[in-house]
């Protein structure tokens, strides 16, 4: 059983760390809100990050601000749970279709990892500290 949860940390562990070296390139990330932001500081990724439900913006918002960055890519990085899925769906298509290369392989790699174990961004920092503690 430690093995096995061995084995999911080093692998979360790796697509964030992957996640900070994309980021600190200079690619853009987008969370949802302010505590997606504060967690992933937390976790050592630092870079442009914009958010997507805060102050009531709408997914056009979002695209237009990435086109005053002159972004070439964003990383997308919602929510694991069914509006999270949703908004990273129809965000991806509005820059798509402003030109803009959405990224949402560490989305996808952490989802694939995590399940229904946590649904959203803000977890992550607390669901890893309690699999350091079971692990030991």
């Amino acid at each position: 059983m430690t093995t096995h949860l061995k084995d999911k940390e080093e692998k979360i562990l790796k697509v964030l760390y992957a996640l900070t070296e994309e980021v600190e390139k200079g690619t853009p990330i987008i969370v949802e809100g302010k505590k997606d932001i504060a967690t992933l500081q937390a976790l050592g990724v630092e870079g442009k990050m914009l958010t997507a439900k805060t102050g009531g913006k709408a997914f056009l918002d979002v695209a237009y601000e990435i086109e005053q960055l002159n972004a070439r890519e964003v990383i997308l990085f919602l929510d694991f749970d069914r509006r999270g899925k949703e908004g990273t769906k129809r965000l991806k298509q509005s820059l798509e279709h402003a030109g803009v290369k959405p990224n949402i392989r560490f989305w996808m790699a952490l989802s694939g990892l995590l399940g229904k174990e946590i649904q959203c961004v803000e977890s992550l920092d607390t669901y890893l500290r309690t699999l350091k503690s079971k692990i030991g």
